[in-house]
């Protein structure tokens, strides 16, 4: 059967627009996400505490993830000194995200997009100095909540300058959850010619309910890899609106009744999102969740 790679981020992604919650509750999270089989997971982040408090702890939970050899971890990083912040704490990969926008990397980053592309090249040469794996990941890769629909080119040059430098992976992020299944495999068409061998991955959000059929419209234009949260947690503080992580649950349910092979177990995935809607302290999005899968009715 095809394979597609699931990343769950939940522990990053997923975490980030809620309110910290203690390492003792994360590491319970981290437990449940590893039991489910999955063989990436996006652990956490290297930036600033002042903007993203949820990641503050980040250095310590790095030191508990030895407990999981099978497991490889990520890191997200905003800049040169975060790859080199993740890189001391034992990542062997980070994930760079650059948005094809504007107003949306100033938000984030205070940076502008070219601003933030410049620094690919300085963050490559740090991590692959200690032989660490980089992603860099296309933020607002469709559309822009301050900018509106994102021209094709900007995605474009983003891909050219990280295949030029070198980067492992590449990835193109619906950031805000607004893009459709015509718009996923167009954008894609044009990107595989560009990053050439570069594993293509892929990041939707179900917020206005197309995350799902997206991420399928992805695996069936070429990307191998999609991110993915349990219960559908998380989404991004730095974009009005822009919640609801396609759950990992349900995406492991589309992909496997659809003939997909992936690491993860859906019932265990289930039980994590359980574990996540219990650590953070309200419902999630996931109707899989709510409702359990075909097999139990």
């Amino acid at each position: 059967m095809p394979y597609v790679d699931i990343r769950e981020v939940a522990l990053r992604d997923g975490l980030q627009i809620e309110k910290p919650i203690p390492l003792a509750a994360k590491l319970e999270l981290l437990a449940a996400v590893a039991a489910t089989g999955v063989r990436e997971v996006e652990a956490t982040a290297f930036v600033s505490p002042s903007k993203v408090p949820s990641m503050a702890d980040a250095a310590e939970l790095a030191a508990q993830l030895h407990n999981y050899p099978d497991i490889e971890f990520s890191a997200l990083v905003a800049s040169p000194n975060g790859a080199k912040r993740a890189i001391a704490a034992g990542f062997r990969a980070i994930e760079y995200v650059v948005a094809a926008d504007d107003a949306f990397s100033k938000a984030n980053v205070g940076r502008t997009s070219a601003q933030a592309t410049s620094q690919i090249r300085d963050i490559v040469a740090i991590a692959h100095e200690s032989d660490v794996i980089v992603e860099v990941i296309v933020a607002t890769a469709w559309d822009s909540p301050f900018e509106g629909p994102t021209p094709v080119q900007r995605v474009l040059d983003i891909a050219a300058a990280a295949r030029d430098q070198g980067v492992d992976r590449f990835s193109i992020a619906d950031t805000i959850g607004t893009t459709t299944p015509g718009r996923v495999t167009s954008l894609i068409a044009q990107l595989l010619p560009v990053i050439g061998d570069m594993p293509l991955g892929g990041h939707f959000h179900n917020t206005r309910g197309c995350g799902l059929a997206s991420a399928f419209a992805a695996v069936g234009a070429g990307v191998t890899r999609l991110d993915s949260s349990v219960g559908g947690l998380g989404g991004c503080p730095f974009a009005p609106g822009a919640t609801g992580n396609i759950a990992t649950e349900e995406l492991v349910y589309l992909l496997t009744d659809s003939g997909f092979e992936v690491d993860v177990d859906l019932r265990a995935a289930i039980a994590a999102a359980e574990v996540a809607k219990s650590v953070v302290g309200h419902d999630l999005p996931s109707a899989l969740l709510r409702a359990g899968d075909r097999i139990r009715g």
